[in-house]
């Protein structure tokens, strides 16, 4: 079956049909399932040797995994962003090239890519403040969009990204509204530039106030919930110890929250947290009442958006680079209440 077969069976226009399968936002959701229904009823797959030959494009979209960063496969942000980005490439007919490399190969493997024309463009992982990939891409010329930004680059390029600074301003505001004053920041790693961001966000929520945050209630490390149990543990045996908690990943939130429990602390009550949530698949904070208060922004839909960004910049190339600020929303939760007030008070 072709597309053409299959607009008509449904009465839509070929345009309509294209737009539906790929996840184009313009066209409703109820359509969207009726032709997805359709289609995998129907068995249609879109013919990529006939793409390929017709657009001399290699119908393949690369990732490169340098091996320091490869234990990001087994992360499910990561997982959940390639997810996203896969139904994209699937429903207009690409193929995904993961490749993982030694850290000292990648510009070699940059510049292969690009010469033996395998892929058509590139989605760039986990930027960091110094990051030298875009300069490196723009040279290669090869179409990419990064997941996230790099603060110090001021070179053009394409990225989709959560705005950040918003989100944990938005955070931080709503304890320090419920009196925290001592609350601590359990981040991403320092060189990431997202936890740049958040940091900042952070201190801007302070500052506005006239309040000072304190160096020694901020740690950034991997997200793993191990880091987020240590740092509480570290932070709650402090002499002054902190009434909230402002965290980078649910998951990381999870072990914070294991730590609170061990010290006999209630969660809501004598200590709060509030943690980003990045709405994973199999990690769901969700329920009439969260779990965690939380800033939520799928990143499976921001690996839709990149996906579909840079799908339009390999097949429009005239249309130019594009750029997507994601906003989170605020989702209130069991794990936050106002600041008790100590006996002294």
């Amino acid at each position: 079956m072709k597309l053409k077969d299959l607009s008509e069976l449904l009465n839509l226009s070929p345009t309509t049909v294209s737009r539906a399968l790929n996840g184009y936002p313009e066209v409703s959701e109820a359509t969207r399932r009726r032709v997805r229904e359709a289609a995998e009823t129907h068995g249609y797959r879109p013919n990529v040797r006939a793409r390929s030959l017709a657009t001399g494009r290699a119908m393949a979209i690369g990732h490169v995994i340098p091996l320091s960063s490869k234990h990001e496969m087994m992360n499910p942000v990561f997982t959940d962003f390639i997810a996203g980005a896969g139904e994209v490439y699937a429903a207009q007919g690409y193929d995904m090239l993961l490749t993982i490399v030694p850290d000292e190969l990648q510009e070699q493997t940059y510049r292969d890519l690009r010469t033996n024309g395998s892929i058509d463009g590139l989605l760039v992982h986990s930027p960091k403040l110094a990051e030298q990939r875009i300069h490196l891409l723009n040279e290669i010329g090869i179409p990419y969009v990064v997941h996230g930004r790099a603060s110090d680059c001021n070179e053009p390029y394409a990225w989709v990204d959560m705005n950040n600074t918003h989100a944990f301003r938005r955070a931080t505001d709503l304890l320090l509204d419920l009196g925290h004053r001592r609350i601590a920041l359990v981040n991403g790693l320092a060189d990431m530039d997202f936890a740049i961001r958040r940091q900042a966000g952070f201190e801007e929520a302070f500052a506005a106030r006239g309040l000072d945050t304190d160096p020694a209630l901020i740690a950034g490390e991997e997200m793993t919930e191990m880091f987020g149990h240590e740092a509480a543990r570290a932070f709650l045996a402090q002499p002054d110890p902190p009434t909230a908690f402002l965290v980078s990943s649910i998951i990381t939130a999870l072990g914070v929250r294991r730590a609170i429990g061990e010290t006999g602390l209630r969660l809501g009550r004598d200590v709060s947290i509030v943690t980003h949530d990045d709405d994973l698949s199999y990690l769901q904070n969700r329920g009439d009442v969260p779990m965690f208060t939380a800033t939520r922004s799928s990143v499976r839909d921001a690996g839709r958006h990149a996906a579909r960004i840079l799908i339009d910049m390999v097949e429009n190339p005239a249309a130019g680079l594009r750029q997507a600020l994601l906003e989170a929303e605020l989702i209130l939760g069991q794990s936050t209440g106002p600041r008790l007030q100590s006996a002294a008070e």
